[in-house]
């Protein structure tokens, strides 16, 4: 760290790192013992899974608005915003739910105050991630930019494996499941306190805009920021008509992008209450919060190594890196559904969110490398937009169908990847820039 950048001190830089390793990590965390408190409480999985759903709604809408702010308002100060945001959300939620678990609040009630505090996590915690990258981006010259915003944005991603390894350790005697929102929450006041402190408000050296970062889940791809030169203009943009939705050279990295994102979202949605079931947990939470940090901590391993590892070493086409994802996300998909242990759940869903893992950034590859340097910030801003708003709806689909019955949830899943690979194989190879 300390030879990342000579313009931004190591303690500074570790600074920035903490703040977005948290904002993934704590969030993770969360998600590793919501089915378990569910059942704790009694309260319908579909319900717990809208909880999670509301929050990521509330970040896709409010994380354009907080990236724009952090050009107005100072970059310092919307991370402080989004420390506080995850730390009061952490804080109060993990409240809330000692007292519910307690019995001095109802069970409808505990759930009710539980989804508004986690608001404040959507709703401002959104605000942190650009506003690191802008900062980093504007202090550093071009030739170390991209070497340190690759370091905070590494951050993320490791955040996503911390989390849920983590979370078990914290379910506390005293406090139970609510012991890791807690922690967390002391962690972020911690993190506060050293942005406070630490960071300086400096003047930009360089004029720098920070990247709108999906929603952080476990197993989920991190999106890693860009370079994008702000201080180069090219003068084409300004006559170019704004790149659509409906462009023909984007529109089947986008939509490939929307298929296999349902999938990935259903997933993550539905394996907590996975575990309760085949492992016969439901009268144990505790135990089930424990075995469901085990398997989302796999697939957050996986999804790094796909990313990390496989990507580079083979150097995959976008157009290879999608279908190859679609393959090992729909076998994984249907081995974790007719997994009945632990083994072969963990397997089956590291083996998804491997492929996974290699499907994110092929369509985000995909889509970035079709257009002109010009339209790189639309595209950017789609596939942004369609990474987080597969968390708002599809987990709670995905949950809906499971209480239903099992296999038509994983087979749904499975087949929006078969589809992704029997569709993608033609239409992708036509997509592919010239």
């Amino acid at each position: 760290m300390p030879n990342i950048s000579r313009s931004i001190p190591a303690d500074r830089m570790a600074v920035l790192f903490a703040v977005m390793l948290v904002a993934a990590a704590g969030n993770t965390a969360m998600q590793s013992i919501l089915p378990a408190m569910g059942a704790k409480l009694h309260i319908p999985d579909v319900w717990v899974s809208l909880a999670f759903s509301w929050s990521a709604l509330l970040w896709v809408l409010t994380a354009p608005y907080w990236a724009r702010q952090s050009d107005k308002r100072g970059r310092k100060a919307l991370m402080a915003l989004g420390v506080v945001g995850f730390f009061a959300s952490m804080a109060l939620c993990g409240l809330i739910l000692w007292a519910g678990l307690q019995g001095w609040l109802a069970a409808g009630v505990t759930f009710v105050l539980f989804a508004l505090f986690r608001s404040l996590y959507g709703g401002l915690g959104s605000a942190a991630p650009p506003a690191v990258q802008a900062y980093v981006a504007s202090r550093t010259d071009p030739e170390e930019r991209t070497q340190a915003l690759s370091l905070v944005a590494s951050s993320f991603g490791l955040g996503t494996v911390i989390g849920p390894a983590i979370a078990p350790f914290f379910i506390l005697p005293l406090f139970g499941l609510s012991g890791p929102l807690l922690v967390f929450a002391l962690i972020g006041l911690a993190v506060l306190v050293a942005l406070r402190w630490r960071l300086p408000d400096d003047v930009p050296r360089f004029a720098a805009r920070g990247a709108i970062v999906a929603y952080p889940a476990a197993g989920s791809s991190p999106q890693a920021a860009t370079d994008e030169e702000d201080e180069v203009v090219d003068q084409s943009a300004a006559a170019a008509p704004p790149l659509r939705w409906t462009d023909g050279r984007v529109r089947p990295w986008l939509l490939a992008g929307f298929i296999g994102g349902q999938a990935q979202a259903m997933m993550l949605g539905v394996i907590g209450f996975l575990i309760l079931d085949r492992l016969h947990l439901r009268l144990r939470p505790d135990e089930g919060a424990a075995f469901t940090g085990i398997v989302l901590m796999a697939g957050a391993v996986a999804t790094l190594l796909s990313q990390w590892g496989l990507i580079p070493l083979f150097k995959l086409s976008a157009r290879t890196a999608v279908l190859i994802g679609a393959a090992l996300g729909a076998a994984g998909l249907v081995m974790t559904g007719l997994s009945r242990d632990l083994h072969g759940i963990v397997i089956g869903f590291s083996l998804a969110s491997l492929g996974f893992g290699l499907f994110r950034p092929g369509f985000t590859a995909g889509a970035s490398l079709a257009v002109p340097r010009r339209d790189q910030g639309a595209v950017a801003g789609m596939t942004a937009s369609i990474n987080g708003s597969a968390y708002i709806v599809s987990p709670a689909i995905g949950v809906l169908l499971y209480s239903w019955n099992a296999m038509l949830a994983y087979g749904l899943m499975a087949a929006f990847c078969g589809w992704l690979l029997l569709w993608g194989w033609k239409a992708l190879r036509q997509a592919q820039p010239v």
